[in-house]
C-alpha cells in the first residue's frame, strides 16, 4: 500500500500506528471539550451582558455607599421592584409617595431601602462564608431576564403591590426554574388579602401551606424552632409587637412538585426594619438577633436547594 505523508510522519515519529489511532482520538475529543468549554464561556458572557447594572432609588433610608461596591461577589441582595397597590387599605389609599412613578423609587417596594438591605449584606459576612456584595441589586421583572441572574429575591410590604400580568409570568418562570422569593413585612388581614390577590396569579395551583418546624429551611444554619413575632420601628412607640390585626406571626410558603420551598411568607412581623433598625440601641437586640438568623437560613437554603 503506498504512503501518505500522514503514514510516514506516523512511523517517522517511533509510534506506532495503533498508538497514533489512540492518541488522535484523545486530541479529538479534547479538541471537542474546548470547544464546549468555550461555547459555555460564551454563552455565559453574552448572559451577564444582560445583567442590569447597579444603580440607587431614593428610598425610605438610604445611607452611605460602601468603598467596596463595586466588587465582584457571588450573591447580592436582590430587591424586588414592584407596582403599588391602588386601592384602599386599612384606611390608608395609594402608597406611591409624592405621587411619583415606582420604577424611580419613594414607592412601597424601598421601605427600609438601603439601610435594611446593607445591614443584611454586613451580616451574612459575619455569619456566612458566602462572598457577599456590599449593596443591594433593585430588580424590576419588567427588565427582561434580568431577575435569573439572581436566586433570592426579596419583596417588602406586600400588603401593598400589585403585580403586572406581564410581571406575574415572569415571576413564575422565576420560581420554577429554581429562584427563590422572601417576602416579609405586611400585616393583618386587609394587607393578606392584597398579597394573595397577586400571589394566587403567580400560582393558582399550588397552596400557601405553614412551613413545618422541622424544614430545612429552619435549620440550614440556625435551628430556628423558638421563633417569635419580630415588630416593627412602631414597636419603639407603641411597645406592641403586632400591627393591625395581625396579632401572631406566621411562617407559611409555596413548595414545587419535589418539595423544595420556592416562596418564604412573613407574616405579621417585620424583619426589615429589624436589619435597619439592629445598630439602634432603643431596639431589643433579640429581635434583630432573630431576623438576622432568619435570613441566614434563607439565604443559604435558596442557594443549596
Amino acid at each position: 500500500m503506498p504512503y501518505s505523508i500522514y503514514r510516514l510522519a506516523g512511523e517517522c515519529s517511533g509510534v506506532p500506528l495503533f498508538q497514533q489511532t489512540s492518541y488522535n482520538r484523545r486530541v479529538r475529543g479534547f479538541t471537542k471539550l474546548l470547544l464546549i468549554i468555550g461555547i459555555t464561556l460564551g454563552l455565559y458572557s453574552v448572559a451577564m451582558a444582560w445583567q442590569m447594572p447597579w444603580r440607587e432609588y431614593p428610598g425610605q433610608d438610604n445611607i452611605a455607599i460602601p468603598s467596596d461596591y463595586q466588587e465582584k461577589t457571588e450573591w447580592a441582595f436582590a430587591r424586588l421592584m414592584y407596582p403599588p397597590y391602588t386601592g384602599s387599605i386599612n384606611g390608608r389609599g395609594f402608597r406611591g409617595f409624592r405621587g411619583g412613578d415606582w420604577k424611580h423609587g419613594r414607592s412601597s417596594w424601598t421601605t427600609d431601602y438601603t439601610a435594611a438591605d446593607r445591614h443584611v449584606a454586613v451580616a451574612l459576612r459575619r455569619l456566612t462564608r458566602i462572598h457577599v456584595r456590599s449593596v443591594e441589586q433593585p430588580v424590576d421583572l419588567d427588565d427582561g431576564d434580568d431577575v435569573f441572574n439572581y436566586p433570592w429575591l426579596y419583596a417588602v410590604e406586600v400588603g401593598h403591590w400589585q403585580l403586572t400580568d406581564s410581571q406575574v409570568k415572569q415571576m413564575r418562570d422565576f420560581l420554577e426554574r429554581g429562584g427563590f422569593f422572601m417576602c416579609d413585612d405586611f400585616h393583618g388581614t386587609q394587607e393578606w388579602e392584597v398579597f394573595i390577590e397577586s400571589m394566587q396569579r403567580v400560582f393558582p395551583d399550588r397552596p400557601i401551606v405553614d412551613i413545618p418546624d422541622k424544614d430545612a429551611i429552619f435549620h440550614t444554619i440556625y435551628d430556628l424552632d423558638g421563633r417569635y413575632q419580630v415588630p416593627g420601628a412602631q414597636y419603639l412607640r407603641s411597645g406592641r409587637t403586632y400591627e393591625q390585626d395581625g396579632y401572631n406571626a406566621t411562617w407559611r410558603g409555596i413548595y414545587d412538585n419535589k418539595g423544595r420551598l420556592m416562596v418564604a411568607i412573613c407574616h405579621n412581623m417585620d424583619l426589615g426594619d429589624a436589619w435597619e433598625y439592629a445598630d439602634d440601641p432603643r431596639y431589643d437586640e433579640k429581635f434583630a438577633a432573630l431576623a438576622f438568623r432568619i435570613v441566614s437560613n434563607y439565604v443559604v437554603y435558596s442557594m443549596t436547594h
